[in-house]
């Protein structure tokens, strides 16, 4: 096999060839390091690299035993790390100037439990200033660009995984997601990104461990990709109050031998704003394509009426719980967003919160009673293609405009509301070019079965095979 050979291999076949025997670690992690070299240049997703580390942990692999079978084991494949989550002994910044010179002891949960199932961390993933905003550019490394259109962004704030996937760098990644740092950078590149729900993936040690907004999940170029990844992401963990065992069955098995879902739900907004009018109408058709296979589809969706109120308090007070102690030494450094949302937080009262976390609790009953009726709700990822990678952030959308930083989100944070795992898949490409991805969601705890229906979609679609590409360099749009 020559490196485009193995560039285009999917994990899952990668990973295969890696426990056969058939290619070595260490042939996988050159062809990654020469990746990188010939395309980071233009696109900046992976600004710290671990490669001699990674050899170092594939030596002692090779010393190890060569009889592991486990579904959840990588046999040595290189990933990408999101810089959010600490790596024990490589630079680690959050993407922030007060943690420019980082370097973590340890590393995290997630990190630990991948790299014991045969993973190698060969990089750090660009982000913005810890996570804040779902466009990747910081004071450290500056911005990521998008394999696509290097004029636009890959979203965030885990740009850099999704780009870096989607031009072949690497065969699987690590992201984050709060608000749809996940989602929106999968939709954003026409890669695969599920957030999964809380406590099925470690995480930590954090401030705020009971916190179930934040979590980790898989980022891949296929489905069946995912579902590996995820095998290897998650498990029980008592350092981590929300972990839960992994399930007896793979999730791959879900995404290898997929399962068409009965009946399925469609929303072009939630009820919640605007969306480009290609946006809606591709995420529109996506949905459609599951009657092919005898789903039933109906346009129906969970009421989400105060979602965005819900969202902009329990942000604030996260923001606040977990960086205030941060902002009397490094506010000058911190970028504006920041500032002002942990601000916010400082602000919000105990009515206010008392209201959200009402108001949230009854959010997931009426979440609970929609999927008695439905396997699953559909609607776009995001509420616009890829723009300006020069741009902060959408202000406006279909000419209304947003109040906040965040406010553009709105299609991935009133899903994280209900702590129903979610994922981003590709259907289909604007009019000029730019991915756009269907936002997929299913009951709480029912991750296997989601991965089961987006595998079904995707083979529907025939997108999968649309990366990795080489980067291309365009113009703004």
């Amino acid at each position: 096999m020559n490196d485009e050979d193995f560039i285009r291999l999917t994990a899952c076949e990668a990973v295969d060839l890696l426990a056969r025997g058939e290619v070595s670690p260490f042939d996988l992690l050159d062809v990654a390091e020469a990746r990188t070299a010939d395309t980071d240049g233009v696109l900046n997703a992976l600004p710290t690299l671990c490669f001699d580390r990674a050899r170092s942990h594939a030596d002692r692999l090779a010393k190890g035993s060569r009889d592991v079978d486990r579904p959840d084991y990588l046999h040595g494949l290189p990933i990408a790390v999101k810089d959010l989550s600490d790596v024990a002994g490589v630079r680690t910044t959050y993407g922030s100037l007060a943690f420019a010179d980082h370097v973590p002891e340890r590393s995290d949960y997630m990190v630990e439990r991948l790299e014991a199932n045969g993973a190698l961390v060969a990089a750090k993933s660009n982000t913005p200033e810890f996570g804040a905003g779902s466009q990747t550019f910081n004071e450290v490394f500056g911005t990521t660009t998008n394999p696509w259109n290097t004029a636009l962004t890959p979203g965030g704030s885990s740009g850099g995984s999704a780009a870096a996937l989607a031009a072949g760098q690497v065969w699987l990644a690590t992201g984050s997601d709060h608000g749809g740092s996940i989602r929106n950078p999968a939709s954003f590149t026409s890669t695969v990104g599920m957030r999964p729900g809380p406590g099925v993936v470690p995480h930590g040690p954090i401030r705020l461990p009971f916190n179930t907004l934040a979590v980790n999940g898989p980022m891949a170029r296929t489905v069946e990709d995912a579902a590996l990844m995820l095998d290897a992401m998650a498990g029980l963990d008592h350092r981590d109050p929300l972990t839960r065992p992994a399930p007896p069955t793979p999730y791959r098995s879900a995404a290898a031998e997929p399962v068409p879902p009965k009946r399925v739900a469609f929303s072009p907004d939630l009820g919640l704003g605007p969306v480009d009018p290609e946006v809606r109408r591709l995420c529109a058709e996506g949905a459609r394509r599951f009657v092919e296979v005898g789903t039933v589809v109906e346009e129906a969706c969970i009421d989400f009426h105060d979602a965005v109120e819900i969202f902009e308090v329990v942000r604030a007070v996260y923001f606040s719980g977990d960086r205030a102690h941060f902002l009397e030494q490094h506010r000058d450094t911190f970028k504006q967003e920041l500032v002002w949302n942990i601000e916010e937080g400082l602000r919000v009262d105990a009515e206010k919160i008392t209201w959200a976390e009402r108001a949230r609790g009854e959010l997931y009953h009426r979440a609970a009673v929609f999927f008695d009726t439905y396997d699953l709700l559909l609607c776009p990822a995001v509420v616009a293609p890829p723009f300006d990678h020069r741009r902060r952030y959408l202000e406006e959308v279909a000419g209304v405009k947003f109040e906040h930083y965040f406010g553009w989100l709105v299609m991935a944070f009133a899903i994280t509301l209900t702590a129903c795992p979610s994922m981003s898949v590709p259907t289909g490409f604007t009019d000029d070019g730019r991915p756009v991805g269907l936002q997929m969601v299913a009951p709480m705890g029912r991750e296997a079965e989601l991965l089961s229906a987006a595998a079904v979609f995707e083979a529907l679609t025939g997108l999968k095979d649309r990366v990795p590409l080489d980067p291309r360099v365009g113009e703004p749009i």
